[in-house]
């Protein structure tokens, strides 16, 4: 799994972020903060926050809504809304590299059908600890 989390760190450097918040006290906003702050583009994906921008990237309701294509789909959403967003993901053009459910969140049927799309798949993984211990920050 290493090296997988390493690759998909190193050849990433546009992601988006469903269910990312805007209250910088929550895990979905601090850890799309780091990524940015690592020097990633980060896309905000939330219904609920249309209307406000992440450093100057409008949020948008769905990920097909996005303007550009992503290297990396991270998602901070309950367990049971991933076939939805899996659905949403596989429509997107061009496809995602990879998707990285978030610290907690596991859903095997969303990863797999992900993955028999040709789309690596991180789970129940932090991707800002990840990046702290690949890249020792």
């Amino acid at each position: 799994m290493t090296d997988l989390i390493k690759e998909m760190l190193q050849n990433s450097k546009t992601i988006a972020v469903i269910g990312m918040k805007d209250n910088y006290w929550e895990d979905a906003y601090r850890v799309p903060e780091y990524m940015a702050e690592a020097g990633y583009k980060v896309y905000p994906v939330n219904p609920m926050r249309i209307g406000k921008k992440f450093r100057g990237e409008p949020y948008v309701s769905k990920v097909t809504e996005l303007k550009s294509p992503v290297d990396l789909v991270n998602i901070f959403r309950r367990p049971e809304t991933l076939i939805e967003h899996t659905k949403e993901i596989l429509s997107m053009k061009p496809l995602p590299k990879y998707v990285w459910f978030q610290l907690g969140i596991t859903n095997n049927e969303a990863a797999g059908m992900l993955e028999k799309a040709g789309i690596n798949v991180v789970q129940n993984r932090c991707i800002m600890v990840e990046h702290t211990r690949e890249f020792k920050v």
